[in-house]
């Protein structure tokens, strides 16, 4: 099947590829946005709060399409694209999509938000470029890095601990006052459209890879630099969905904390993920090291800097800076 996709896709002309690739992404957007549709429905009819729904199943789900792309292309032994989609993801989801938020309203801060999960968030950034370094910055630079396969298995046993914490937590921030919604038979339908959005976000996966791969060796671009822009933004669409009406709707502490949430799950469940399904883990080519992962941090950085200054809201002005990093680090990867 993938021979196929590739041999088909390699003929296709430019116009017809392009089609694919904005197909695909699609795809994977409405996929995860109807896997987080049915896990809010499910938690209606067992009455689990919505709090806690927020902060395990919808995460999980709007970074699906980031998880299925990376451990099918580190399958499929692609493992540039696996990593620069990961780390690609955490630069959209901070600058570009928070920065956008920003821009249409400014956010509330959630204290308990930014204050408990944000250093989360910090570290976990860092924790990702210290897997992967080589030893010496001489070498990073040289030959990259690699980040293995028992510390991707390592990420997602972190990753249940953070979840498991998550929860603690939000049982301890308050209790639902809502009544489970029950009606009759449809949890077998809420299950099966679940299901269904799964496959929806795999199947589109696999045609977005080939796709990507295809149109990085037209134009002579590495896939991790193609999977680390374009891709990390067509996963992100989720991430970018939530948080654009959160703070349309004036509910722009759920942006915040989706995209605080979203970026330690591009860590722990979307690398940590790819990691493991390798028989030696995912290469981190040089350019990460001089470029990438460098901007990841930086990013983060102005991020906890806007946090502190800020005070109780995001401002316009901050959203400015963070789209202003995003483009400038989107630019250098392909003159680069």
């Amino acid at each position: 099947m993938e021979e196929f996709l590739e041999h088909f896709v390699s003929q296709l002309n430019w116009p017809l590829l392009t089609a694919m690739l904005i197909v695909s992404l699609g795809l994977l957007g409405k996929g995860a946005d109807w896997l987080v549709d049915q896990a809010v429905k499910l938690s209606s009819q067992s009455g689990i709060p919505k709090v806690i729904v927020g902060a395990t199943i919808v995460s999980l789900g709007t970074t699906a399409p980031e998880a299925a792309v990376s451990v099918l292309a580190a399958i499929q032994g692609k493992p540039g694209l696996a990593l620069g989609n990961a780390v690609g993801s955490i630069i959209c989801d901070t600058g570009l999509i928070l920065g956008l938020a920003c821009l249409i309203s400014p956010l509330p801060l959630d204290r308990s938000v930014v204050n408990r999960q944000g250093w989360i968030q910090f570290f976990a950034g860092i924790l990702l470029v210290l897997a992967c370094f080589p030893g010496s910055w001489e070498t990073a630079t040289s030959e990259g890095g690699q980040l293995p396969k028992l510390v991707g298995f390592g990420f997602l046993g972190l990753l249940v601990i953070y979840m498991w914490y998550t929860v603690r937590q939000a049982r301890r921030g308050g209790r639902s006052d809502e009544k489970p919604q029950i009606i009759p038979g449809s949890y077998t339908l809420i299950l099966g459209k679940l299901v269904g959005a799964v496959g929806l976000v795999v199947s589109a996966s696999y045609l977005l890879i080939p796709a990507v791969s295809e149109a990085a060796l037209r134009i002579d671009v590495p896939e991790s630099i193609v999977a680390a822009t374009m891709v990390a933004f067509g996963t992100s669409l989720p991430e970018l969905v939530t948080a654009i009406t959160s703070a349309w709707r004036g509910h722009g502490e759920l942006a915040v904390g989706n995209i605080v949430g979203a970026d330690i799950l591009n860590v722990l469940f979307v690398a940590g993920a790819a990691a493991a399904v390798t028989s030696g883990g995912l290469p981190a080519p040089s350019h990460f090291f001089t470029l990438y992962f460098p901007s990841m941090i930086f990013i983060l950085v102005v991020f906890r800097i806007g946090i502190f200054f800020c005070k109780g809201h995001l401002t316009r002005p901050f959203g400015v800076i963070l789209v202003f990093a995003y483009l400038a680090v989107t630019v250098m990867g392909y003159l680069n």
